[in-house]
């Protein structure tokens, strides 16, 4: 069955073992790895890999297009076998050796990446590693559930290994639209102006004398880890859909919005999860991954397609896209990470960008990726790509954590991901922000008001009080500014000692 899958037949003599290909990759080599949130990630040469380093050490960069599933960086990491990794991660064993120093992460914008590659500022890959669905008659590579930066790293490795998983339907040729921009200075504007259109190829090209190895694999990929609606992501989910139905009374939306994005995880997915109780319809997607929300929203007819570089979604609803990929592949397409996440793009579709933030302060600073400031959680991913450029930037939070002992609104955040004008839309289940055409004072007043939890809301009213009695265009006790996130530290817990006393104006 296989060797259907492999249609240029010079290439069948490579097919070979995980651990055959895996003794292509030597120490201190960069190595670009397929998968993106999980999705078309490879499984067998990664713990290949690992289990090599165990016997026998050796390191390597790694370079993804953001987190891997199968555990491949806990895998990694505990072999020692990564020196560098960039530029997403979700794994926790990975995130202890990178906050302990041992592991150098670089936490990057998601379509960046191989724009620093294609311009030598990082790398260059020795050798891809890519899963694919089936190489064509020219030797190109078909991939899996994401493209990621897929396309980049086979076309500029050296070697080439390809996982082709048998897991996948052949019928998944034609899902994908692989387009890669021009060197500078000869490059053309992308021209994508719709979230439907197919501006590339559905395969990746290369030179198949630089493929090295072939190795047969069967596996799904890991499911999502995303949670369902709660109360509060309802709340949430409810707010923005009022906000929206007030853009489209005032005519500034129609009833089928402007592109959507959704960033990965559980708020956001649960967020996304609102449309399909909500009276918009004819919806479209111009985002980075498609989870569960997304999929379902295509079955309902709310969403009527959908644009993204991964799909990353629970076991059933895999198993529900591979069972009817020739349904799903007229409604969706993936493109690699630096088209779904081009700011050009961002700009020109208009997109509504909805991303989740741990913090966020009274002017609307977000931190996206490190708590109390110092540890590093998953990274930026593309949040920084569309929020920066969207019609509308909207960042989503529940206002407290840790059985509100945490205030996800604070005086300042302890890190900067998204300065105040890249926001525009502040949500947690207690109001939304509108903070367009605002001042620094006005957003302050809308933040405090519409988004902190009762339990904090006195406290922070009286720090933005006692900071407007100092003067300044943006006030602050610099003294305090950290306080909350110190009695953190200190007493495992944000709650003042005492009650704040409301200062009435």
């Amino acid at each position: 069955m296989h060797l259907d899958r492999i249609r240029h037949p010079g290439l069948r003599a490579k097919i070979t073992s995980a651990e055959q290909a895996a003794l292509l990759v030597q120490d201190g080599m960069t190595v670009g790895m397929s998968g993106f949130t999980r999705a078309g990630d490879c499984k067998s040469v990664p713990a290949a890999l690992a289990a090599r380093a165990e016997r026998d050490p050796f390191s390597i960069t790694l370079i993804t297009g953001a987190s891997l599933g199968h555990d491949t960086d806990k895998m990694l990491a505990q072999a020692n076998a990564l020196a560098r990794r960039m530029p997403f991660q979700v794994d926790t064993t990975l995130r202890r050796k990178i906050n302990q120093g041992e592991i150098a992460f670089i936490d990057q914008h998601l379509s960046e990446t191989v724009e620093q590659l294609r311009a030598g500022h990082i790398g260059p890959i020795d050798v891809a590693i890519i899963e694919a669905a089936a190489i064509t008659e020219s030797g190109a590579i078909v991939p899996t559930m994401s493209v990621g930066n897929s396309a980049s790293f086979a076309q500029q490795a050296d070697r080439i290994i390809i996982e082709l998983n048998l897991g996948v339907p052949a019928a998944i040729e034609g899902l994908h639209d692989i387009y890669v921009p021009a060197d500078r200075p000869a490059r053309q504007p992308i021209g994508l102006v719709s979230a439907d259109q197919r501006i590339g190829q559905p395969f990746i090209e290369v030179d198949p004398s630089r493929i090295a190895a072939i190795v047969i694999t069967h596996e799904p990929d890991s499911p999502s880890n995303a949670l369902p609606p709660d109360e509060e992501t309802n709340a949430i989910a409810g707010h923005i859909d009022a906000f929206l139905r007030r853009e489209v009374e005032a005519g500034r939306l129609s009833n089928s919005l402007l592109p959507l994005q959704a960033g990965i995880g559980t708020i956001a997915n649960a967020v996304l999860h609102g449309f399909e109780s909500s009276s918009f319809d004819q919806l479209t997607m111009y985002s980075e991954v498609l989870q569960d929300s997304a999929i379902e929203l295509l079955d309902q007819g709310k969403l009527a397609f959908a644009s993204a570089s991964s799909i990353t979604v629970s076991k059933p609803v895999y198993e529900k896209i591979l069972a009817n990929m020739e349904h799903y592949r007229e409604r969706i397409v993936l493109r690699p990470q630096e088209i779904s996440n081009a700011p050009e793009i961002v700009r020109r579709l208009g997109i509504i960008a909805i991303n989740t933030a741990l913090e966020f302060d009274i002017y609307g600073n977000v931190n996206s990726t490190h708590v109390g400031g110092t540890h590093m959680m998953n990274g930026i991913g593309g949040s920084g790509d569309f929020a920066r450029n969207a019609h509308l930037a909207i960042f989503v939070s529940k206002s407290m954590a840790k059985n509100g002992d945490i205030s996800s609104v604070v005086p300042m955040v302890s890190h900067v991901d998204h300065t105040e004008h890249d926001v525009d839309v502040l949500v947690t289940e207690c109001g939304l922000a509108d903070l367009r055409g605002l001042a620094p004072r006005e957003r302050a007043r809308a933040i405090i008001r519409n988004c902190v939890h009762p339990f904090y809301r006195d406290a922070l009213q009286d720090y933005f009080d006692r900071a407007c009695e100092r003067g300044g265009q943006t006030p602050h006790l610099l003294e305090e500014a950290f306080s909350w996130h110190q009695r953190f530290n200190e007493t495992d817990s944000m709650r003042p000692a005492a009650p704040v006393a409301r200062k009435v104006a």
